[in-house]
């Protein structure tokens, strides 16, 4: 169905059990998220941010309640259904760019193409579709680079390039700005909104600074296990003046 959520999740509780006592990390979250939105999540360290966003990338189940990704019930999935769930459906950013440092950047943007569902890719079609998503974050004359040999902001936008490379339904992004400056990080986010809004790629992303959510279309904030705000912007994004005072990061 067109105006199907791409996340539908209904009274989800996460129990820890340690040896301190259990620990109730979510109590009956309801989140709905539509085709092509872009929502942060917001929310102190223990809120239980981060925990939502493994169940919502199929990286952890739920111990209660319901979670329907595109449609489709993963609650009660075996680990290996929800690996193939995640090859499927959903690309990941992470704050520390997890790129592997003896390999290019063409090989790092192909990793999720040796796990697609549908069988082993031809080495050309893995190159020409790593190329396009890396021309897509501009960095296509940088494909033969390590990692250690580009800035900061260009190995979070290899990252980005690998997110996409699957054409994912849903992105997921890990505090993705969190190890880059504040100017690099507001072009790297830009890059994130730009691919939500010409791709329509839903897009959720854990983050602690204002000024990153702002880009969003709505913010969600998490407290000790609940939602406890679910706020919808009407313009997202920062004045392109804000940018220009900010200093910029050397990429070459």
């Amino acid at each position: 169905m067109e105006n199907q959520p791409v996340i539908q999740m209904e009274n989800i509780s996460k129990t820890y059990y340690m040896l301190a006592g259990q620990v109730n990390a979510l109590k009956g979250v309801n989140i709905s998220v539509a085709p092509g939105e872009m929502v942060a999540i917001m929310g102190s360290s223990g809120s239980g941010k981060s925990t939502l966003l493994n169940i919502t990338g199929c990286l952890d189940k739920s111990s209660g309640g319901r979670y329907l990704l595109d449609g489709i019930d993963v609650s009660g999935m075996s680990g290996d259904q929800l690996a193939q769930v995640r090859n499927l459906k959903i690309g990941f950013i992470f704050q520390g760019f997890n790129l592997l440092s003896r390999t290019s950047a063409l090989v790092n943007v192909q990793l999720p193409l040796h796990y697609a569902s549908d069988g082993p890719m031809a080495k050309k079609e893995m190159d020409w579709r790593a190329l396009e998503a890396l021309s897509w974050v501009g960095l296509r004359q940088y494909s033969h680079h390590l990692p250690n040999q580009l800035s900061g902001g260009q190995q979070q936008r290899v990252a980005i390039a690998r997110a996409l490379v699957n054409n994912p339904s849903l992105i997921l992004a890990d505090e993705p700005t969190g190890a880059l400056d504040t100017r690099t990080s507001l072009e790297v986010v830009e890059v994130i909104q730009k691919l939500n809004l010409e791709k329509k790629i839903t897009v959720v992303m854990v983050t602690h600074e204002p000024q990153i959510a702002r880009y969003c279309q709505r913010i969600i904030r998490v407290r000790d296990g609940r939602v406890q705000e679910d706020q919808r912007l009407e313009r997202p994004g920062i004045a392109a003046e804000d940018l220009k005072s900010m200093p910029r990061e050397v990429e070459d």
